[in-house]
């Protein structure tokens, strides 16, 4: 086998490859020589037919499989013998297939890129320490009994927080528009779910009341051909109810799985969750720096096939955001959308991997152990979780992605230029000022993702094991369980 290569441009290669005739024309008569023992054909006994019949009948079937299977082979073997290291499958363009004359191909293809590494004391990363405080906890508290609040019903008018039972028709030039019309719905006045001035027109209204109300859709309204139309609503009040919200008492601690020990022993549970999320908020605020400072030092040519990939794979993301992607042509998610993220990820990826290489980074055993006993923590049986994190080869290499990328992070942090402050726990929670591709989403090998994956993962693992952190989260960031979000005058 002869090889040549030559460079086109930036990252792509030009390899031609020359295959002898008898290496393939050889592999043809083995091909056909082994169907002639098997095949049934009238006036000849089974496995008698001659091979020329054969190959008159199927040579040239036969051909162009073995022709295809030794140009796999082949490019294989060449890229190996060459010593370059493809991004992606090649584009092969045939030169000569000829029967009896040497098979000779192209295999066009981009090559992974040259990382130098640079100073990692050009980047910059601001620690931010933080205590948790009596009044950080009773905040907390107040934000929990508030996305438990229930409602009563009231015969007074409406205000500001309370929530009202309405009906409405939304009518343009005096004609009915879809999405402006609703029954039985309800809305807490002062949530903003509707467009400007349709809530603050309900205050002061009673059951029973009505009222048409004279607004316009704002200028940069989602729906381009609603945007700043003027149209009314004729709206009736069904009836009003006002927020309660829980005490602190017994059945509400124990709606948190705090089931003896009262404020004090919930107080704690709060305490340690936020101790949790404060810890992790730190890990994510150092990550999000280093990675946008390698991305910020390193120039690297990014080979297109990767970034292809990158976008394939951040386009599938969003068609699952979307109704798990059913029914939704992948085409109404253009490349465009995704090329500059996708570029970052590859560029971050070829980075840490480069980091790895060159310092011969391996995850910790200890590390390892240390995040899994992280995430089993918070459930009921910890011991459980551990387990099936160690009996689980696939989640175990997902955790051990994470520990790995988690040394590359320490390693870079040991090196660049590290400043601390004290700042208050709202403030330690808030992401940094970065890129809006969502650096935190870039990290290599997407260990975030595989750690929100081993994490919904682990649950079956213990199917009442029920994370008190995760409650305690869903319950600050729930939205208005009555929102009705199909309308189309919500904002």
């Amino acid at each position: 086998m002869q090889v040549s290569i030559e460079t086109l441009t930036g990252l792509e290669r030009r390899m031609t490859i020359e295959v002898p005739a008898d290496e393939v024309e050889s592999q043809v008569r083995t091909r056909l020589q082994e169907a002639a023992k098997t095949f049934n054909m009238k006036g000849f006994r089974k496995g008698k037919v001659p091979v020329k019949v054969i190959k008159n009948r199927f040579g040239e079937g036969v051909r162009q499989e073995v022709v295809g299977e030794v140009m796999s082979q082949s490019w294989v073997e060449a890229v190996t013998k060459e010593n370059v290291k493809p991004a992606g499958q090649p584009r092969i363009e045939p030169k000569n297939l000829q029967e009896g004359e040497n098979l000779e191909f192209v295999a066009i293809f981009e090559v992974y890129p040259e990382i130098e590494l640079q100073d990692f004391s050009g980047i910059t990363v601001e620690k931010k320490n933080a205590e948790i405080k009596d009044e950080d906890i009773t905040k907390m508290i107040e934000t929990l009994r508030e996305q438990r609040k229930s409602f009563k019903d009231v015969e007074r008018k409406s205000k500001e927080e309370d929530q009202v039972n309405i009906d409405f028709t939304g009518t343009l030039d005096g004609e009915e528009f879809d999405g402006g019309q609703a029954k039985g719905t309800n809305l807490i006045l002062g949530s903003k779910r509707m467009i400007p001035g349709f809530e603050e027109g309900l205050v002061g209204l009673s059951s029973g009341e009505e009222k048409t109300l004279s607004l316009s859709f704002p200028e940069d309204y989602h729906n381009k051909e609603m945007a700043g139309k003027a149209v009314e609503f004729a709206v009736k009040v069904n009836k009003v109810s006002e927020p309660t919200l829980p005490e602190l008492d017994d059945e509400f601690f124990a709606s948190f799985d705090v089931a003896e020990g009262g404020l004090e022993a919930f107080k704690q549970e709060v305490s340690s969750n936020m101790s949790r999320e404060l810890k992790t908020a730190s890990r994510t605020n150092i990550k999000n720096q280093v990675i946008e400072g390698l991305l910020k030092i390193h120039s690297v040519d990014v080979p297109k096939a990767l970034t292809a990939n990158e976008v394939n794979a951040l386009r599938q993301q969003a068609m699952q955001q979307f109704g798990g992607g059913q029914n939704i042509d992948p085409s109404m998610l253009p490349d465009d959308l995704f090329t500059e993220q996708a570029e970052r990820r590859v560029i971050l990826s070829l980075v840490m991997n480069e980091i790895v290489k060159k310092n011969d980074l391996k995850p910790e055993a200890d590390a390892v152990r240390a995040l899994i006993e992280e995430m089993a923590e918070s459930y009921e049986k910890p011991e459980d979780v551990v387990k099936w994190y160690y009996s689980d080869k696939e989640q175990l290499a997902n955790i051990e992605a994470m520990a790995l990328e988690d040394a590359v992070i320490d390693m870079i942090v040991n090196s660049a230029k590290v400043s601390e402050s004290n700042v208050s726990y709202e403030d330690a929670l808030k992401p940094p000022v970065v890129a809006e591709s969502n650096a935190d989403a870039e990290s290599a090998g997407d260990a975030g993702d595989k750690e929100s994956k081993s994490k919904a993962q682990a649950k079956s693992a213990d199917a009442k094991a029920k994370t008190k952190q995760e409650k305690s989260e869903a319950e600050t960031a729930s939205v208005d369980s009555t929102a009705d979000e199909d309308k189309d005058t919500s904002e």
